[in-house]
């Protein structure tokens, strides 16, 4: 038995003696008793976590039914988590300065009574007013239903928080059976599903459900429709829908939702493959989104499977960067580089398919609370070489010539499986040797162009180490509105060596990863402030984010 489990029983033994004194002497149970019996009585309860989008009131309504029928059971809590993500994109006036309200947003726990709702929340300004008492409306009547099942309801509003974040970490202090997500949040369902080990489900539709069961769990087969969800047999990912009520089954004919990767250590992407990259016909990129069903980040991008493989499709509607973009990628094949599975073109689609980054991009991960503590320094020097070697590849090691990527940053950089680091999006990168140049000032004017755009990558690569080290965005840094950039913020720290006011104080490592701190700064003073006197290339950088000994001296 483990220590936890151990633990947890001793504490049951000694509850149920102290309830037995008082229950033979007759005396009133005292509050630390009573305390004891409501721990207990929490930690032994299974939590079902829905989260929603506020701003959507029918959505909200339907997320939470479909939960109550198929996967919350008697003695259960829910937990309503609802998400207004970009309130403070509508309402900044929502946020008063004298709140103190930091980046990550706030939390407010709603109460519910058995005749009117109250709750008492502080001023938050008119607009989470409101949509606090929306919600509470809302689901007053769920809040009857589950009172009468013995299901302890709590609902929650989160502004201005990642739902990433918010989702992880009630996740993470509850004992969590199901995640139900709002179909308006199916983008986040892979990072959050290979965050956490519970099952979870995202919504498709009026009582339709996409299931992505516990990676510990082996489901038996089972046919593509369920009924209900209450034995937690239903086969991965497949739809489940209400038949209780007659419903017809809404799914089309060979619909399939995105499984997760395959597990185990000799897993690789679709791009490592043999036979890929390839070009697909449109017929099969029908059947791996399931007719462009599922739009994610916009609608140019498309959720899909192939080989039980989750996929992304990017559609463009401009030509020339399509040929642009697909003639780079074809040259391109580097562990860190997420090289394109394949594409497709037709008279009115240019489609790109790449691997589907399940851990999501870096910014997604340093904006989130746990994720970013679970990301400690020895995987962030390892990310930080990673991308030093997918530059150097393109910079010096690319057989047709050197290409520049002119957008290095947390968002464009992605966590595969296993937190493998991959650079991606290349719509803005350009092969330098594609560039015509004839007679010798067309050649001078060619390198300084070269030298350049190089040093664009290395100077972009710098901000992005300053990003690792703070664990700060740079088009997020709460103090921009201000008029202070991150780097503005966090160079001067760097080069007076005050190291401990820019580390992210998420990381409780500090003392025993220090030394690859240092390595990051080094390299990040190095591509800031080039005061050598000569081109600088990413190699040299490289060797000092490795912290070679004759390149720190050196630099």
């Amino acid at each position: 038995m483990s220590s936890g489990k151990l633990n947890a029983a001793f504490s049951r033994l000694k509850l149920f003696s102290s309830l037995l004194i008082f229950r033979f002497t007759g005396t009133k149970l005292p509050a630390k008793i009573k305390k004891m019996v409501s721990q207990t009585d929490s930690a032994t309860r299974e939590s079902v976590i829905v989260v929603m989008d506020a701003n959507r009131n029918k959505g909200m309504v339907d997320v939470v039914d479909w939960a109550l029928k198929h996967v919350v059971r008697p003695k259960d809590t829910v937990i309503v988590v609802g998400v207004l993500a970009d309130i403070r994109k509508k309402n900044s006036s929502c946020f008063p300065i004298n709140m103190g309200i930091n980046i990550y947003g706030i939390l407010e726990k709603l109460e519910f009574s058995s005749g009117h709702p109250e709750a008492k929340p502080r001023e938050l300004g008119e607009e989470i007013e409101r949509k606090r008492e929306q919600c509470q409306a809302n689901l007053q009547p769920f809040y009857r239903r589950c009172k009468r099942n013995e299901v302890k309801l709590e609902v929650k509003l989160a502004a201005g928080l990642c739902p990433n974040e918010i989702t992880l970490k009630e996740a993470e202090n509850s004992n969590t059976r199901w995640i139900v997500l709002d179909s308006h949040l199916k983008e986040h369902k892979l990072y959050i599903y290979w965050h956490v080990g519970c099952n979870v489900a995202v919504m498709k539709g009026k009582d339709v459900a996409t299931l992505m069961l516990s990676r510990a769990s082996k489901p038996d087969s089972s046919p593509a429709s369920c009924e209900t969800a209450d034995d937690e047999t239903c086969p991965d990912n497949q739809p489940l829908n209400d038949q209780k009520n007659g419903d017809q089954n809404p799914v089309e004919e060979g619909e399939s939702s995105i499984p997760p990767p395959p597990k185990g250590p000799c897993w690789y992407p679709l791009q490592w493959r043999a036979g890929f990259p390839r070009h697909f016909s449109l017929s099969e990129i029908e059947v791996i989104t399931n007719g462009f069903a599922d739009t994610i980040y916009g609608k140019e991008y498309y959720e899909g499977v192939l080989q039980n493989t989750p996929v992304i499709v990017k559609s463009f509607e401009d030509d020339e960067r399509f040929w642009s973009m697909l003639a780079i990628l074809l040259r391109l094949r580097h562990r860190n580089v997420m090289n394109i599975v394949g594409y497709c073109c037709t008279r009115t689609n240019r489609l790109l398919i790449h691997d589907y980054p399940s851990l999501g991009n870096i910014e997604m991960n340093l904006q989130c609370v746990t994720s970013a503590s679970n990301l400690s320094w020895t995987t962030r020097w390892y990310t930080a070489i990673e991308i030093g070697c997918s530059l150097r590849y393109l910079h010096e090691e690319c057989p047709d010539g050197p290409i520049v990527h002119q957008s290095v940053c947390s968002t464009n950089i992605f966590y595969a499986h296993g937190y493998s680091a991959m650079l991606g999006n290349f719509i803005t990168a350009k092969s330098l040797k594609d560039v015509p140049c004839n007679g010798k000032s067309a050649v001078k004017r060619l390198n300084l162009e070269e030298d350049k755009c190089l040093s664009m990558d290395l100077h972009d690569y710098g901000m992005f180490l300053v990003e690792l080290i703070t664990g700060k965005i740079t088009n997020r840094f709460p103090h921009e509105s201000e008029g202070q950039s991150l780097i503005d913020w966090a160079l001067p720290l760097l080069e007076s060596g005050s190291l401990n006011q820019v580390m992210d104080p998420r990381l409780t490592d500090k003392d025993d990863d220090s030394r690859v701190v240092q390595y990051m700064a080094r390299a990040a003073l190095l591509c800031l402030k080039n005061d050598l006197g000569h081109r600088l290339s990413i190699s040299e950088v490289l060797a000092v984010v490795r912290g070679k000994q004759i390149a720190v001296l050196w630099f």
